[in-house]
C-alpha cells in the first residue's frame, strides 16, 4: 500500500524537465557527477540538488568509488529499478 506522502514525493521528484532528462540519462547507464552536469549543461551544485530529490523518492542511487590512480573519490549515480502505476484503484488505496 503506497502512502499519499510518498506519493507525492514522487510526484514531486518527476514534476521538474531538468530532473525527467537526468532520469532518463540515469535509466540508460550510471554516470559520473562532473561528467553528468557537463551533458546537461548545469553546475554540479544544481545538479546536486536534483539528485538528492531524485533519491529522496527513491529512483535513484549513488555510490562512492576509488578508481586505481585516483587518490579522490568519485560518486557515481544510477536509476533504481521501479515502476510506478497510478490509476483509481491506486488513489482509493491511498494510506493518508
Amino acid at each position: 500500500m503506497v502512502k499519499a506522502e510518498e506519493l507525492v514525493t514522487i510526484a514531486d521528484a518527476l514534476a521538474n524537465p531538468v530532473r525527467l532528462k537526468i532520469l532518463k540519462l540515469l535509466c540508460e547507464k550510471e554516470w559520473y557527477v562532473y561528467e553528468l552536469a557537463k551533458v546537461l549543461g548545469i553546475s554540479r551544485q544544481l545538479l546536486y540538488l536534483h539528485l538528492r530529490k531524485l533519491e529522496k523518492a527513491g529512483l535513484v542511487e549513488s555510490e562512492l568509488r576509488l578508481e586505481e590512480g585516483d587518490p579522490r573519490a568519485k560518486k557515481y549515480y544510477r536509476a533504481k529499478k521501479f515502476r510506478i502505476v497510478i490509476d483509481n484503484e491506486t488513489i482509493k488505496e491511498l494510506e493518508m
